[in-house]
């Protein structure tokens, strides 16, 4: 039965791929796509390796192994072995301004009555002096883990 994907590398894809695997340095995902691939090849220096025996081989499924056949048809070498970069953006909840009046708010001395921060007590702070309209102890922890800081003074929570 004929594959519904076929894989035929060039020898720039083949050379590619080979000093892609031999570096070590990608992840063992894209590794292994990049494995699946010159085994599935079909051109005239591939083994051209059923889907059953590339699955058996590398510890994969079938369904696995036809879809990577699959990304192939639709993205190539590259952006078959490569991981996609997500469709969605994420806007940014604080600009340059309001982070650092975070960080300010998060160094100075901790409330009446309160030995540190909280990412919450932070997070209404912020609110209460009228820097955001409204923020979430979540942003506040992850703003403050982007600064590389060490601001011990803030407990999770």
């Amino acid at each position: 039965m004929p594959k519904a994907h076929r894989v035929e590398l060039t020898n720039d894809d083949r050379r590619w791929l080979f000093e892609f695997i031999g570096r070590g340095e990608a992840p063992v995902r894209e590794q292994t796509r990049a494995r699946v691939l010159l085994k599935a090849d079909e051109g005239p220096e591939g083994p051209a390796w059923s889907d059953d025996w590339i699955a058996e081989a590398l510890e994969l499924s079938t369904g696995g192994v036809a879809g990577i056949r699959r990304r192939f048809s639709k993205r190539g070498v590259k952006g078959t072995v490569k991981r996609k970069a997500p469709d969605r953006e994420y806007e940014t909840k604080l600009d340059g301004e309001q982070e650092a009046e975070l960080i300010r708010l998060a160094c100075s001395e901790a409330p009446e009555g309160r030995s540190q921060w909280s990412l919450r007590l932070l997070a209404d702070q912020m609110v209460e002096l009228d820097v955001v309209e409204d923020l979430s102890h979540e942003t506040v922890r992850q703003t403050l883990k982007k600064t590389d800081s060490s601001l011990t003074g803030v407990a999770n929570g």
